[in-house]
């Protein structure tokens, strides 16, 4: 049978499950009650027999009466014939069933007997019997039948109303998901009160939506991002080809129209590959990319990289300390950082200056890199990380950039859990400092 609602699925099973064990139940308690209640019987057949020899077998009367001791009927015979008993004892309907058996139950097919026999000599001896012993059994299974299919809607009634309550956290997730479009995000299903397989389910959905809307988000802003920084190079790109081919012109200027465009295609992939950076990873991926490094190395191999750009601006390179560190770590990342904070130390400074590189371990990785560049004004500090942000547009403009550079930094810097500080004066220079 299939069903398509989880709640009739488990109510079904729930139910399934709970009726066979009032059935087993019923079945090992009525096996019990009818032993018990058999040997109550002779138990109390037993005390009656006892209560007779040691009270009335030599009383004179020839009637036993019932009282407070006795409720059976009860005989005293010699062989089969009656010396005393009970006036409703029936002789003849009791004598076809007698045994050598002390106690004995008989179903005759219309009541069931409980016998017991207690010799006295040979030939005497009490009979006392109890019929309809039957009727105790079946009232309580008349009982049963009442009780139990109560029961049983009862646990049922029951058992919906807790699945109820158990699945509306997963009902709220439902609703959540349904709700959730590329354009919608915004909502989380609230937290369950319990620590329980709900509440763990309801946090992994919840971390769901929040990578995608980072997911999104980065997305958007790349989009964004790209519209914005390929608007310039592509307005610059379609106005030299317009006037070139407004009409004819030298061989020179074509050249120089081409060398245009070229640079302008240059700064487009340039711009591109920054923001593909920037979007590339994430905290749910980037330690999957993660080997083991010589970050000393990275940082040499960088800085001889960059050696033609500091003799260019007679820059002269102090490295105060660079130990040896091994670390699992993302390598191009890592050689982004250092890339690009050796780059703007270069391009910001001016010549015959100096910048200082460190790199040692003491618990935690430092990196720290000192320049005497132009500065940065302390109000524009928070804003260096920021995409595409230059501290002074027409003081900068000779200098390349996109500014890009830190916030690439920044990103690599918090995918590694690191930490980065900038201290900056305005003609005196700036320190960065980067702690993983």
């Amino acid at each position: 049978m299939k069903f398509k609602s989880l709640k009739t699925r488990i109510l079904f099973w729930f139910g399934s499950i709970t009726f066979f064990i009032l059935l087993i139940f019923s079945v090992i308690f009525y096996s019990l009650f009818e032993k018990n209640m058999y040997t109550s019987f002779q138990s109390k057949l037993y005390k009656e027999a006892i209560y007779v020899k040691d009270n009335l077998i030599n009383n004179k009367d020839d009637i036993i009466q019932k009282g407070t001791y006795l409720s059976s009927n009860i005989a005293i015979l010699d062989n089969t014939k009656s010396i005393k008993k009970t006036t409703d004892f029936d002789m003849d309907f009791i004598l076809p069933y007698l045994s050598s058996e002390s106690f004995s139950l008989i179903d005759n097919g219309e009541t069931v007997l409980a016998i017991y026999s207690l010799k006295l000599d040979n030939n005497l001896k009490i009979i006392v019997y109890q019929d309809d012993i039957d009727d105790n059994i079946e009232d309580i299974v008349d009982t049963m039948l009442v009780v139990e299919p109560l029961l049983f809607l009862a646990l049922i009634f029951l058992g919906s109303k807790v699945i109820d309550k158990i699945l509306i956290p997963i009902n709220n997730i439902s609703k959540s998901a349904k709700s959730i479009s590329i354009n919608n995000f915004s909502n989380t299903i609230p937290t369950h009160k319990y620590d329980d397989e709900i509440s763990e389910l309801i946090n992994s959905f919840n971390t769901m939506i929040i990578r995608l809307q980072e997911g999104v988000s980065n997305l958007d802003r790349f989009n964004n991002d790209v519209s914005h920084e390929l608007k310039t190079p592509l307005t610059v790109i379609k106005g030299e080809i317009e006037i070139t081919l407004n009409k004819l012109r030298a061989p020179d200027y074509y050249i120089n129209s081409l060398n245009t465009i070229d640079y302008e295609l240059n700064q487009i992939e340039n711009i591109i590959e920054n923001l593909l950076l920037l979007t590339k990873y994430s905290k749910e991926n980037i330690k999957k990319t993660f080997e083991m490094t010589s970050i000393d190395s990275l940082l040499l191999d960088t800085i001889y990289s960059y050696d033609a750009k500091f003799k260019n601006k007679n820059i002269r390179l102090i490295i105060d300390k660079i130990e040896s560190i091994n670390k699992e770590i993302n390598p191009l990342l890592f050689k982004t950082i250092f890339s690009n904070l050796i780059d703007n130390a270069i391009k910001y400074s001016g010549k015959d200056t100096e910048i200082n590189i460190s790199l040692y371990k003491n618990e935690k990785i430092f990196f720290s890199i000192k320049d005497q560049g132009i500065g940065i004004s302390e109000e524009k500090l928070p804003f260096v990380t920021d995409r595409f942000y230059r501290v002074d547009e027409s003081r900068n403009k000779k200098i390349e950039g996109f500014g890009l550079g830190l916030s690439i930094v920044k990103n690599s810097i918090d995918l590694h859990n690191g930490e980065l500080e900038i201290h900056s004066k305005i003609k005196k220079g700036t320190v960065i400092e980067v702690v993983f």
